[in-house]
């Protein structure tokens, strides 16, 4: 599952903007602690987490806070519980700052642990076993952003806006993104079902998928009448301003007139990833994207040049399952181009966060930022509405038809005439 996330490390600092997907991925309440390379054959197992705390906390040690209450529930449990054998020391100190995490109260900070941790870089790289959606939460519910266009999430019939009520026989009421991404993630071959409720019914459904190995090229390229291209981006990864410097020389190079860029139920991924593609478009020194921090002080980033394609019309189509990097995108060439956008709503996502690195492999994500677009528009959970807005049912779905995509060539075409 590719969990929108976004975050990468860079000369300047790598965000993982998303919410989270299957892939599991990314576009969450975590479940997370500091994992301890201190996995230990020490008998003492309070010293080992006293020493990993504070290792940990020795350069900003809080202030005024009694830490007695925590050594007096870690050890009553580790003297009275009644079947010794089943107490995981790791276990514990991961549960130990879950619920540190998810006192925050925020979905998008969180712990991976190591092997949730390589999933993620799988993800972000294009290649794993899965079935290919999105998924995070909206309003505390666990719910589809998206499924990767031609995997087995989106021939099984999941929709961006699903609610995912159960996993196999178990409840997701009390999981978080990250858990359930374990649970949907599976080998090639082997079959997962999810009860999902979709928007307009009422009553849930069963939706049966079997997981394949999930390759996910992340730009695709078509012609359109010779004379407009029309650009799918999936996600914003780790190939993804390669796959588009390629994409945008062909246009050029084919003398295109026009251009529909397709974000539909992208997810989001790597900050880095939606300034470079847009910078494509925008002309240099103009602002993508504008971050504030805790303390009120805003940071802009600034297209960086080579915008080749700023001289070609530009129509965006987008909807619920547009969020984080792609809405950053369809935002900037909104406010920066005056480009028109076509479909419905997008996610909502609009904070920014860091991957730090822990021992043993694992690590936590935190938010560090809001974002905003350029005309300071922040759109947590509000999304960015559409210039024009225009469903795609499932009717038109099960026909093959697009209409928001026949309504955005209308509107190209008229622009190129």
């Amino acid at each position: 599952m590719n969990v929108e996330t976004n975050y990468k490390p860079s000369k300047f600092r790598r965000h993982f903007k998303i919410f989270v997907v299957v892939v599991l991925v990314c576009t969450s309440f975590f479940a997370g602690v500091f994992y301890a390379e201190y996995k230990s054959s020490r008998t003492n197992k309070t010293a080992v987490l006293e020493n990993i705390l504070v290792k940990s906390h020795e350069k900003k040690q809080p202030q005024g806070m009694d830490f007695s209450l925590f050594w007096e529930a870690w050890n009553l449990i580790n003297e009275k519980y009644v079947d010794k054998s089943k107490l995981d020391q790791t276990k514990m100190i991961y549960g130990s700052i879950s619920g540190m995490i998810k006192a925050v109260g925020d979905p998008f900070s969180g712990f991976m642990n190591p092997e949730e941790t390589e999933a993620f870089s799988q993800d972000m790289e294009g290649t794993f076993d899965g079935i290919g959606v999105e998924i995070g939460m909206k309003n505390e519910i666990l719910t589809v952003i998206a499924p990767l266009e031609g995997t087995p999430a989106a021939k099984a019939g999941l929709k961006a806006g699903d609610k995912i009520l159960k996993i196999g026989d178990e409840l997701t009421t009390d999981m978080s993104v990250d858990q359930a991404v374990t649970k949907i993630r599976g080998p090639k071959g082997t079959e997962i079902t999810l009860t999902v409720l979709r928007n307009g019914d009422d009553e849930p459904k069963e939706i049966k998928i079997t997981r394949d190995t999930i390759s996910v090229k992340s730009v695709k390229l078509e012609t359109k009448d010779g004379e407009i291209a029309i650009v799918k981006i999936s996600k914003f990864g780790d190939d993804t301003t390669a796959e588009f410097n390629r994409v945008a020389s062909r246009i050029i190079t084919q003398k295109s007139k026009g251009i529909v860029l397709d974000l539909r139920n992208n997810p989001g991924g790597y900050l880095e990833s939606a300034i470079d593609i847009s910078s494509k478009f925008i002309p240099q020194g103009e602002v993508i994207v504008l971050e504030e921090t805790s303390d009120g002080s805003k940071k802009n980033y600034d297209a960086r040049g080579g915008s080749i394609l700023s001289g070609l019309p530009v129509i965006v189509l987008v909807n619920g399952g547009s969020a984080s990097a792609s809405e950053i995108t369809a935002g900037a060439l909104r406010d920066d181009l005056g480009a028109i956008l076509v479909g419905k709503k997008t996610f909502g996502k609009g904070s920014v966060q860091q991957l730090e690195k822990l021992s043993g492999g694992s690590s936590l994500r935190i938010t560090i930022a809001r974002w905003l677009t350029p005309n300071g528009d922040y759109i947590m959970e509000k999304g960015i509405d559409p210039t024009v807005d225009i469903d795609l049912t499932d009717n038109d779905y099960n026909n093959d038809r697009d209409p928001q995509m026949d309504r955005a060539l209308e509107i190209l075409k008229e622009k190129i005439k």
